[in-house]
């Protein structure tokens, strides 16, 4: 699959970063997409190898302005082979009752219904074009599988991401559209570095988490997109090993 044309979201910095450079290197045309061009000009500046990096200024909320997007890509290049669906935010932590219902749609508009639009635009370009199929990837979290305290936005809409993979899945096979899922747990982004300083934990404490290099997600990234698509890794976990994720923390 490599050297095909791929999108990236929120591929201005962290782990979006991390993977377009990473495909870019892979030989991939990598559509750099977020909602600051300037971060996204500087990330795909820095980007080396045989593939292309393009910055395109997309805010994934808005469904006009995806289909923009999309609709940019399939004139200036023809079809889309890759979608990795990674543009997501957080949330302060709260208990539901102190959660502002504001906070709630903000991140359920950004983690699902932003998934939603991209995998949608791209589903259907993948299903028209010639050759037809695909591949989306989905960033979920482990998240996905368990909750950190008082983040019922954000877990919820990480469960969702799920039940969205699984959908495009079944969806996607009469077409040749794969589509999976990454759970990350603690790369050293912007986003996560606080977890070096102290996170709550489950039985009530603060503790700092252990991190890994963002670099290793990239590479799961890579590989996940490199499979033919009569292959797929439906669901992969890279974090960091000693976090507190398996067992009972």
């Amino acid at each position: 699959m490599s050297g095909g044309i791929a999108i990236v979201t929120g591929a201005g910095t962290g782990v979006g970063r991390a993977a377009a450079s990473a495909l870019v290197a892979d030989g991939w045309t990598t559509i750099y997409c977020g909602r600051r061009q300037n971060l996204l000009e500087e990330a795909a500046a820095a980007a080396e190898g045989p593939g292309q990096a393009v910055p395109i200024a997309c805010d994934v909320t808005d469904e006009n302005d995806v289909e923009r997007m999309f609709a940019q890509v399939e004139s200036d290049f023809g079809r889309l082979d890759l979608l990795f669906n990674n543009a997501g935010m957080g949330a302060p932590s709260a208990t539901v009752d102190e959660t502002s219902v504001d906070l709630w749609r903000q991140v359920v508009d950004v983690n699902l219904t932003g998934s939603f639009l991209c995998a949608r635009a791209a589903f259907a370009l993948m299903r028209r074009q010639k050759p037809q199929g695909g591949r989306i990837i989905n960033n979920g979290s482990i998240s996905a599988h368990a909750p950190r305290p008082g983040s019922a936005a954000y877990t919820a809409t990480k469960h969702a991401i799920t039940g969205l993979t699984k959908t495009l899945a079944l969806d996607g096979r009469p077409f040749d559209i794969a589509c999976g899922q990454i759970d990350i747990g603690n790369a050293l982004t912007e986003l996560a570095a606080r977890m070096a300083d102290g996170v709550p934990q489950a039985n009530g404490t603060i503790a700092p988490e252990p991190l890994m290099d963002v670099e290793r997600v990239a590479e799961a990234v890579r590989y996940m997109a490199a499979q033919p698509l009569d292959a797929n890794v439906l669901f992969l976990t890279v974090m960091a090993t000693k976090m507190p994720f398996v067992g009972r923390g």
